[in-house]
């Protein structure tokens, strides 16, 4: 069996959420649980630390793994979903899973006599628990896919539980207010296990108490951090280790380095060995080390153009809010969303951006993919307009060739399809 082979097996042969939604969805534990037997319980082997949230986990859970690395700890890192490579959701310190070890569980998965129906996100957080204990990791930093309670990832016992924050996302499946998504995301704090939540928000706040009274976790909330940017880093002054710089220097980050921080002394707590100049080059070195990408990353300086997966509410506040801080130059503004979320609350947060800008409709090509037509006729609800262009590589050359100001700037955000259908090729600095 090829690489490929196996790729077409997992894409083809099981329900993807990420690319079907809703139908490919399968709330439980039952099959991560049998399938955890089958293969040895292999995420007993090592240590764990267990993130969820509506925003966020994923820039915590990769910036928490650069730290541990830095510290010599041999650390896993699980999350989705991907943007360009499927072994981008595998890694041990910060190296992708290889294409051999993938070909390798997929063909021995294949073997197996079994009744069990596993989905994609089923087997593949199988394939990362097991590649870990292959790898012999010290320490694992999980990410939930979707929920918390009933997540295919929820099988394991952490040595600290970490929840960013809440938002309205999904909430066809995990509920319509702030507290039911919370009573979800809360279903991976554990018996005895530190959590740590990044946000003090009123209406989880009772949620997030109650459950950890109730299994006896010891609960703590993220202290508060200012951070200001500085030649495209976040700087934050004053912190248990020292000035940090950190690579990642959207607006939401300042929240994110909060829980990253409050989450290292808990660690620190549980025995780990954390010196500060460790704490100071992870946060530097973030994406280096990790591999993220799509968390306001710079693509190209001239024209100044940035990426982000901003796919809901909570994210476009931030997004928003940064924009609107912006003096001069025009906003040439890339847009694509799936088609199973209620984005008009994303669309109202646009509108409400000040200044010039340009906006442009586009589409994710997988089968959730937000129509570009319908897109545009949804925003213009709204007194947004702009051409409807699905293709985001030719959206971004007609944003390319509009932006011709020296304090132009574009942003392609929306979706993670949307970001993974970018040909990274054509980012030249040639207009």
């Amino acid at each position: 069996m090829t690489y490929q082979e196996s790729i077409d097996f997992l894409y083809n042969s099981l329900p993807v959420f990420q690319r079907e939604g809703a139908s490919a969805y399968k709330p439980g534990l039952g099959t991560s649980v049998a399938l955890d037997d089958l293969f040895g319980n292999p995420h007993r082997e090592y240590a764990c630390i267990h993130i969820a949230g509506t925003n966020g986990k994923g820039s915590t859970a990769h910036t928490l793994a650069a730290v541990l690395a830095r510290a010599g700890y041999r650390t896993g890192l699980y999350t989705s979903p991907h943007i360009f490579d499927f072994r981008e959701r595998i890694r041990v310190n910060g190296q992708k899973i290889s294409h051999e070890a993938v070909v390798d569980f997929v063909e021995r998965w294949m073997a197996v006599e079994s009744d069990l129906t596993p989905s994609f996100f089923e087997l593949t957080s199988t394939m990362a628990f097991e590649y870990f204990a292959r790898e012999k990791v010290d320490v694992a930093v999980i990410e939930t896919g979707l929920g918390g309670r009933l997540d295919s990832t929820n099988i394991i016992t952490p040595v600290v539980s970490v929840i960013t924050n809440i938002s309205p996302d999904h909430t066809a499946l995990l509920g319509e207010s702030l507290e039911k998504i919370a009573f979800e995301k809360a279903g991976i704090i554990k018996t005895g296990v530190p959590a740590v939540i990044g946000e003090r928000q009123p209406e989880c706040m009772a949620v997030f108490e109650e459950r950890a009274e109730a299994v006896g976790a010891p609960l703590k909330y993220a202290a508060s951090l200012d951070g200001r940017r500085e030649d495209g880093m976040m700087v934050y002054e004053h912190t248990p280790y020292g000035k940090i710089r950190g690579e990642l220097s959207g607006d939401c980050q300042i929240r994110n380095a909060a829980t990253v921080m409050e989450t290292l002394g808990v660690l620190s707590g549980c025995g780990f060995a954390i010196p500060a100049e460790s704490v100071r080059d992870g946060f530097a070195h973030v994406c280096e080390d990790t591999g993220l990408m799509g968390r306001w990353t710079t693509l190209r300086r001239d024209p100044l153009t940035i990426c982000d997966t901003g796919h809901n509410i909570g994210g476009w506040e931030y997004i928003a809010s940064q924009l609107s801080a912006r003096k001069s130059g025009t906003l040439h503004l890339i847009m694509g969303f799936v088609n199973d979320k209620d984005i008009s609350a994303i669309l109202r947060k646009i509108a409400e951006i000040g200044g010039d800008k340009r906006l442009y409709f586009s589409a994710p090509s997988v089968p959730r993919g937000l129509n570009a037509d319908a897109l545009a006729a949804q925003a213009a609800e709204f007194g947004l307009n702009g051409p409807a262009i699905a293709d985001v590589n030719e959206a971004l050359a007609t944003a390319t060739a509009a932006a011709t100001g020296a304090d132009d700037m574009i942003l392609i955000a929306g979706s993670n399809f949307l970001i993974a259908d970018l040909n990274l090729s054509l980012l030249s600095e040639d207009k």
